[in-house]
């Protein structure tokens, strides 16, 4: 990591939009430490999103689960995962020392997140994340859900889809997704972070390019200064009811268009994984921010 919390992309986009005194000021929120509040919420949490290149250089965003506890401090600076992937994620062969990954802590249920980031070990355990940049998000664009129980996951279920493009039942999901997760690389390490609205917030205009409008956020732009560095860019969208997780990679870019910018998607590879978790979620309750879709 830098000596700063942003690296030149992040800066740059600050500087552009004008809010670099707004990025500056929150700055210190970012801690190289998991403090005792965020090791609690850590504890309590049954999905963790991890964020990471592969080895042929793709990046993915992938789900990871296990019984509270599953991810947990195991120190000031270190975080424990027992499990790590699944079998046949593309971040499975991924996970070796030194990787830099980033990761979210999300809980529908309360709307709360934290956001670690650093580099990742084995462990006889899992993997072992140690801990570079830790924050918490405010509440802005999530969706609260209720965690109503545990389905099967299938690891002997039926295989992925794979593809270089989206199906016509797959762009269905992603028109009406209300949450997905994007996973960015930058001069500083990997970076995962959430996105949310109401259905429709992300528009899939064929079957190989998505876009999306960046609503108002905390200022940081880390998500859009590593694309201003690096295109690469990972999504991941869930099926609530059904455990079933869509992983996208692909490169994108940040357009502007006069006072709003927008995130345009280029799909490269497709991976969509029935029942790929075990956590089965009400429907959602819709965050009060987000802004009405067209």
């Amino acid at each position: 990591m830098s000596g700063t919390a942003y690296h030149h992309g992040s800066v740059a986009v600050q500087e552009r939009l004008g809010l670099r005194d707004a990025a500056a000021h929150i700055a210190p929120s970012i801690r190289p430490g998991i403090r005792p509040v965020a090791a609690a919420f850590l504890e309590l949490q049954p999905m963790l999103v991890l964020g990471a290149a592969a080895p042929d250089g793709r990046v993915w965003a992938s789900l990871l689960t296990g019984d509270p506890g599953f991810a947990r401090a195991a120190g000031p600076h270190t975080v424990s995962v027992a499990g790590g992937v699944r079998a046949g994620d593309p971040l499975a062969e991924a996970l070796t020392e030194g990787t830099p990954v980033g990761t979210i802590a999300l809980d529908p249920r309360t709307r709360r997140r934290m956001r670690l980031n650093g580099t990742v070990r084995p462990s006889a355990r899992g993997v072992l994340i140690d801990a570079e940049q830790v924050f918490a998000n405010c509440p802005k664009y999530l969706q609260k859900r209720e965690l109503y129980g545990s389905g099967p996951a299938a690891p002997d279920g039926p295989p992925a889809r794979r593809g270089e493009a989206l199906a016509e039942d797959q762009l269905a999901a992603v028109r009406a997704a209300d949450t997905f997760f994007v996973a960015t690389t930058g001069p500083d390490g990997a970076d995962a972070s959430h996105r949310g609205g109401n259905p429709g917030f992300v528009r899939a205009e064929d079957p190989r390019t998505l876009e999306w409008r960046d609503y108002p956020g905390n200022a940081m732009f880390l998500t859009l200064g590593n694309l201003e560095a690096d295109g690469r860019a990972g999504l991941l969208f869930l099926d609530w009811e059904n455990g079933t997780t869509l992983q996208l990679s692909g490169r994108a870019q940040t357009v502007y268009r006069l006072e709003e910018r927008f995130v345009r998607f280029r799909v490269d590879s497709v991976v969509e994984t029935p029942a790929a978790g075990p956590l089965r979620w009400s429907a959602p309750e819709y965050s009060p921010a987000n802004p009405t879709t067209p």
